[in-house]
């Protein structure tokens, strides 16, 4: 049986994320997560690139696919049936800050017939195809979206998926299987991290006595981000990854829950 080598690369200016999947056996060969202290902007992020993959022998191997996740606020859910590849930047210049020379790229998101409109960062393209070659992108709210929606289905309870970086969560809302809201925040303080949660479910009328949240990315039960959250929400509970992986090469110095989003970008094309 041929061992299918996959490699997901998370980029963000807040940090980096790597994951090397043997598909064979649903193994993780390689798992790890870089924080940066402060946001960056894409050119510093690529030399933090360069170094890590310079740095881990493992990630200069060949490998059967590449996908790399571009976690950012550059991006837009418009529905499939508005949808125009022509006028991608109207979807986008009125929430975020784009110039004309931005490339702009989509995913389709079939599960609830949308399209997610985003800007890359075209230096980390051109690097990562100089070191692998041909690989495929996504901006990594459609794994998040992807996952959500696939678990709600059929579902009768509200609930709030917030994956959780430093500086920033993405947060979206699905009720009885719909998605209600998707969208990006930042946060420096815990009154920040909370005020946008509550203000999301004051305005979607949600009952935080009923309503269910899932959390993902850097966050755990002793920090203060968590406590604050279960000051105002009685369920609160850390996200798994869609599929079941195996960690035996390996050692997991943080909580699986963290990198919950990057192990979820191989579930569609396994």
């Amino acid at each position: 049986m041929k061992i299918l080598k996959k490699l997901s690369i998370q980029i963000s200016l807040s940090g980096l994320s790597f994951c090397i999947l043997n598909s064979a056996d649903n193994k993780v060969d390689y798992l790890k997560r870089i924080d940066f202290k402060n946001k960056l902007t894409p050119e510093a992020v690529l030399e933090h690139l360069k170094n890590a993959i310079h740095g881990e022998p493992l990630l200069s191997d060949t490998f059967d696919s590449v996908l790399v996740l571009f976690q950012n606020d550059l991006s837009n859910l418009v529905p499939e049936i508005f949808f125009s590849e022509d006028h991608s930047a109207d979807y986008l210049k009125f929430s975020s800050k784009i110039i004309k020379t931005d490339f702009i790229s989509h995913d389709t998101i079939e599960a609830n017939k949308t399209v997610n409109v985003f800007v890359p960062y075209m230096n980390i393209n051109n690097y990562v195809f100089d070191v692998y070659g041909e690989f495929e992108y996504k901006h990594a709210s459609t794994i998040l979206l992807e996952h959500a929606l696939k678990q709600e289905q059929g579902s009768e309870d509200d609930k709030v998926y917030i994956n959780v970086a430093p500086f920033h969560y993405e947060m979206l809302v699905v009720s009885k299987g719909q998605l209600q809201l998707y969208n990006t925040f930042e946060y420096h303080t815990k009154e920040d991290f909370i005020y946008f949660i509550l203000f999301a479910i004051e305005q979607l009328k949600l009952n935080p006595e009923t309503l269910i949240v899932k959390l993902t990315g850097v966050i755990e039960k002793d920090d203060e981000f968590f406590k604050i959250l279960y000051t105002y929400i009685r369920f609160v509970e850390f996200d798994k990854s869609s599929k079941t992986y195996t960690f035996d090469s390996i050692d997991i110095h943080t909580s699986r829950h963290q990198h919950t989003l990057i192990l979820n970008s191989f579930s569609p094309c396994e």
